[in-house]
């Protein structure tokens, strides 16, 4: 009833516009309408999708009595024939119109055999033809393939870059020579999910972009589809389970750190990997880990402020960098490619629960936009989510927790009982927090002309999340002043609260013109990070009954400033070269807290930022490089680079880089190398952060305790050095097999020396008799311990990855299967020679970096992992199962024996994820992540044989187990991390309307 109504008022709208170009002159009967709306007309009331030539219908005006026809095929033969035109159908809702055989319509022009250009057809996997094709001279004009699939495009003699994209589709890209006549060039597009071997990568050298395969260095190309296929709710997750040296984890409880979790590429910590949004780059976050987690000491980029459904593709290059983009970019780079050109309007809805009941999450995406003529775009995405907590307590030990924390009596131990019997786990609270997130993107591309494009994006995030502190039983802490219970009732103890704000947000806007065999792009990018905290449901001992139960400790921020300059010249089809300038400016701020919180030690649980500590800090760098690329021959390829940059606050680098590819067995088998030296500029965070407590003991007066920073007159009184950057020397080498156009495989050596490595130090304090210089400067200068940042260490970083793909596999005839293989291996993770303790810390037997940091930074991560996924395609039903591998990882924590290591055993994940697309515009899918429900497991192993004897002693060994779990509360993760995430099994169920 609804699509009679449509028509007729579609038909009605029609012939009203007929009669108003009737009065205006034009040559219409008014009971006729176009061929192509009475099409749109039948394409609405049988649900169908028809396609053609525009040539085919142009000028042709048809009476519409066909769209009172109930039947498709009669309706569709009637309106065609007298036109001498016929359809095919190709699936049940897709409809090809075309001429019938012999008949040639006058009115449509055929290129000229003899005029000079590109013809030639697209097809697909299954040889049927795909319409709507963008085929593109890179740099210049483009057309689309009609509805058989063919196309022609005019062109100039000489030789021309060829680029076929399309929705569902892989990208091609194809290099032909022009010259007197016509040229034909027939191609074949893969499923986009199987085959990324074709897409123009943006990373690698700056002077010409190249495919996938024929880069001279490592490049891992992971299509958005994938990412989202993951059911992980965030980039920085769905990456763990795509991406081999990729890692990230949870931690349990670390206040601030819940707002942006560590990830690391190749074990060399967060601040090593910089990370690109459309090859500009975007700003690091503002919080320093200062706890004892996985990147200690460093900051990074908040991946998860990125929604996944507006990403396009990631690439990630698997070498140093700093050559080619500057600092950050010693593991690599990771380029974020946005959707583009649009498509379809897709509203995702998505809600998600835990085996155990708890981490529901409800989450609602549009992604969408508008195309600006054959080129230009803008597309947009929001994403709001929210995610209830997990929590995974464990038993607590009620003889180690009495003697921990509460009077050691035997008294007191059956008061510890007495309570732990009610509440086993002491009421804590350990797991991934509450978080609600809201995430807006757009991305734009408008053409001033064929040649010259103005470009912007930007994107913005809040999240709020919601976690706790360990629980303060009450044999552990009071609440003398009944602040925070009732006195009516028993007191229980109370559970501290922590909350952060985060607001991060980037935007670029640039001009790019290409024109003969120059391409300059000019873009300006800003970028920031800030964060706000809030603690509740606890006190400050030192205000007494006078103490707030709610604080605000304060944050911090970081902005950037980006100008970049990029030149482009292909010299001819053998060698470009490409330079450019970078110009940045950086600003770091720490923001004080209410007084209530700075106070004495500030409130249980979290202290704040005291007016003292709060600054703002700025410094701004210039850079520019010099790239040549090279095509010795058809096979071989060379490619270098040279980079200058200069800091206001610590001078100039020089840096350079070469790489090498040789194509051998007719492109079937390529080798690769490169030899760089690269720099981190020591983070500006780095520079200035300081969180110090001014504690007043009796008789000793007010003393400084916390993170100083290295400028301070705590560091310079101690020999800290100032900071300097780091320096990296990375050499790769590596194959690549590509025997078919179905099986691909890469693998690739490296080996990175840092050297200078910059760490936060570990707690400096007083010794045990008190009696060394460093005790006499201490003394002096009011320090009871601190922590500061410092070139410390120098390592050694060594590794495989591997890359294997075989797609296309047939299956139930209509089906097809793609297996996918990855994985990483680190060979080695150490450190070279000896750490740099300032003399005054060397001689008092101190080190301000311990073996519990060298674990935390060498060997917490696993040691390999592997991912081994599968895809199956069956018509409209598409089915993933994922096995990731994670290897042993080894912990060395606060409180364990040192003479022991906790080593997490290796462990299988296994992720399931089933689609089905109900019609054209309805799809869902249901994803079980961690299907066994495997959780980190570790044991206790000896370093040597006193080691091996405390494992033997049943008490020993016990208190070594409450040392790392907090006397049980942590019963799958220590307090210092975890092996990998551990919420155990999640399930995801997601409905995809496409508009």
């Amino acid at each position: 009833m609804r699509k009679s109504l449509f028509n007729k008022w579609l038909i009605v709208c029609y012939l009203s516009l007929c009669m108003v170009l009737a009065v205006q002159g034009q040559r219409i009967a008014p009971n006729s309408l176009p061929l192509k709306d009475v099409i749109f007309a039948l394409e609405k009331k049988f649900s169908l999708s028809i396609l053609y030539r525009e040539q085919l219908v142009q000028n042709k005006n048809v009476t519409p009595d066909t769209t009172a026809c109930n039947n498709p095929d009669k309706a569709l033969r009637t309106l065609l024939t007298p036109f001498g035109l016929t359809y095919k159908k190709v699936s049940p809702t897709q409809i090809i119109i075309s001429e019938v055989p012999g008949h040639t319509d006058k009115s449509e022009k055929s290129p000229d055999v003899e005029q000079p250009g590109l013809r030639g057809t697209v097809r697909n996997e299954k040889n049927e033809p795909v319409p709507g094709v963008s085929v593109i001279v890179i740099g210049a004009k483009g057309t689309v393939t009609d509805a058989e699939g063919n196309y022609w495009l005019p062109l100039n003699e000489g030789n021309h870059k060829i680029y076929y994209s399309s929705v569902g589709y892989s990208s091609y890209v194809t290099t032909v020579k022009i010259q007197q006549a016509a040229m034909v060039r027939n191609v074949t597009l893969n499923n986009v999910i199987t085959d990324l071997s074709g897409v123009v990568v943006a990373v690698g050298s700056r002077a010409g972009q190249r495919t996938f395969t024929n880069t001279s260095l490592p490049v891992d190309n992971i299509n958005g589809a994938d990412l989202i296929s993951t059911g992980q709710l965030t980039l920085d997750k769905a990456l763990q389970y795509r991406a081999p040296s990729f890692n990230t984890v949870n931690m349990p409880v670390h206040d601030a750190t819940s707002l942006s979790d560590p990830y690391e590429i190749r074990n060399m910590g967060p601040c090593r990997t910089l990370i690109l949004i459309n090859g500009k780059r975007k700003n690091p976050g503002s919080l320093v880990y200062i706890q004892t987690s996985p990147g200690r000491g460093e900051t990074e980029t908040d991946l998860s402020a990125i929604p996944v459904e507006a990403i396009k593709r990631v690439e990630i290059l698997r070498d140093g960098a700093s050559a080619q983009y500057g600092s950050d970019a010693i593991a690599g780079v990771m380029n974020i490619i946005l959707k583009d050109r649009f498509e379809y309007t897709s509203f995702k809805t998505n809600t998600g629960i835990t085996s155990r009941g708890d981490g529901f999450s409800i989450g609602n995406s549009i992604n969408s936009g508008v195309n600006i003529g054959t080129k230009g775009f803008a597309n947009y995405t929001i994403s709001f989510q929210k995610e209830n907590r997990t929590n995974r307590p464990g038993k607590v030990d009620a003889e180690q927790d009495n003697i921990d924390l509460g009077d050691g009596t035997a008294a007191g131990l059956e008061k510890v009982k007495a309570y732990l019997a009610q509440f086993p786990d002491a009421r804590n609270v350990n797991g991934t927090p509450a978080i609600t997130a809201a995430r807006f993107l757009v991305n734009a591309g408008i053409p001033l002309d064929d040649n010259a494009t103005f470009y912007a994006n930007a994107a913005y995030v809040y999240k709020n999340i919601q976690s706790y502190a360990n629980y303060r039983t009450n044999y552990w802490k009071q609440d003398p002043f009944n602040l925070l219970h009732d006195t009516n009732s028993t007191y229980l103890g109370f559970g501290p609260t922590f909350a952060g704000d985060l607001n991060d947000y980037n935007a670029t806007l640039g001009f790019k013109q290409e024109k003969t065999r120059w391409t300059t792009d000019v873009s300006a990018t800003i970028g920031g990070n800030k964060q706000l905290y809030s603690v509740d449901n606890t006190w400050n001992p030192a205000l007494g009954a006078q103490s707030p139960t709610t604080f605000r400790p304060g944050g911090y921020g970081f902005h950037h400033v980006v100008g970049n300059i990029d030149i482009t010249h292909t010299i001819n089809d053998h060698l470009s070269i490409a330079l450019g300038t970078e110009f940045r400016n950086e600003t770091f701020t720490i923001m004080a807290g209410d007084r209530a919180s700075s106070v004495g030690t500030g409130p249980v649980s979290f202290s704040g930022i005291a007016n003292l500590n709060a600054k703002t800090s700025n410094r701004f760098n210039m850079g520019g490089y010099l790239d040549v690329s090279y095509d010795v021959s058809k096979s071989m390829l060379v490619n270098a680079t040279a980079r200058q940059e200069y800091y206001n606050d610590f001078g100039g680098a020089f840096v350079w880089k070469v790489s090498g590819r040789k194509k051998l067995l007719g492109d079937k088998l390529s080798v690769r190398s490169s030899l760089s030296t690269g720099f981190r500029a020591p983070g500006l965070h780095q520079v200035n952060l300081q969180i110090v407590q001014q504690i007043f003991t009796p008789g000793m007066g007010v003393q400084t305790k916390g993170v100083v920073s290295n400028k301070s007159r705590q560091a310079q009184v101690l020999g800290v050095p100032a900071l300097k950057p780091e320096r990296s020397l990375n050499f790769t080498a590596g194959i690549g097999l590509r025997s078919s156009r179905y099986f691909s495989l890469t693998l690739d050596y490296y080996n990175i020396n840092i050297k200078d490595r910059i760490i936060l130090s570990s707690d400096i304090a007083h010794t045990a008799d008190n009696n060394t210089p460093l005790d006499t400067v201490l003394s002096a200068n009011g320090i009871i311990g601190v922590s500061f940042f410092t070139n410390g260490i120098s390592t050694n970083t060594q590794g495989l990855d591997l890359v294997a793909t075989f797609k296309n596999i047939r299956v139930f005839n209509t089906g097809h299967v793609t297996i996918n293989l990855a994985g990483n291996y680190t060979m080695a993770n150490k450190l070279l020679g000896v750490v740099a303790n300032p003399k005054l810390i060397e001689e008092a037997g101190q080190q301000i970096f311990d073996y519990m940091q060298e674990a935390l930074l060498l060997t917490s991560r696993p040691k390999f992992k592997a991912i081994l996924g599968g895809d199956l395609t069956v018509g409209k039903l598409g089915f993933n199962l994922n096995n990731t591998l994670f290897g042993p990882a080894i912990f060395r924590s606060a409180g364990l024996d040192r003479n022991i290591k906790m080593v997490f055993k290796p462990k299988i994940v296994t992720d399931a994820h089933l689609s089905y697309q109900f019609n054209s515009w309805l799809g869902s899918s249901f994803a079980v992540n961690n299907l066994f429900n495997i959780l980190p497991e570790y044991i206790l192993k000896p370093l040597n044989f006193s080691g091996q004897q405390v494992l033997n002693d049943p008490v020993a060994f016990k208190r070594n187990i409450n040392a790392v779990t907090f006397n049980g509360r942590y019963q799958i993760a220590t307090y210092d991390g975890s092996h990998f995430s551990q919420s155990g099994t999640t399930f995801l169920l997601t409905l995809n309307c496409k508009l």
